[in-house]
């Protein structure tokens, strides 16, 4: 299956998940290339935007298993096309 690059938007609401939201990243590291947190304490939320490099099935055990954690909501997007291969010439 190819790999294509897109998107994860995360939205904490619930600070006793932090930890839970971690460990899953973590579990998935190999699929992220980039990732930035903006906790607003004063909110009582935190957003995670991740730019992730996954097949179809990797981004959906990703984020189904970050849907499954109370306080969490998941949105993602990949890319229509995957890698191309470069043309010379």
């Amino acid at each position: 299956m190819e790999r294509r690059t897109g998107f994860v938007g995360i939205i904490l609401e619930n600070r006793d998940c932090v930890d839970a939201v971690n460990h899953v990243l973590s579990g998935h590291a190999e699929l992220i290339l980039a990732r930035v947190g903006l906790p607003r304490r004063d909110k009582g939320v935190s957003v995670i935007t991740l730019v992730v490099e996954a097949t179809t099935d990797e981004l959906g055990e990703l984020t189904g298993r970050l849907g499954t954690l109370p306080g969490v909501s998941v949105k993602s997007a990949l890319s229509k096309q995957g890698k191309r291969e470069r043309e010379d010439g």
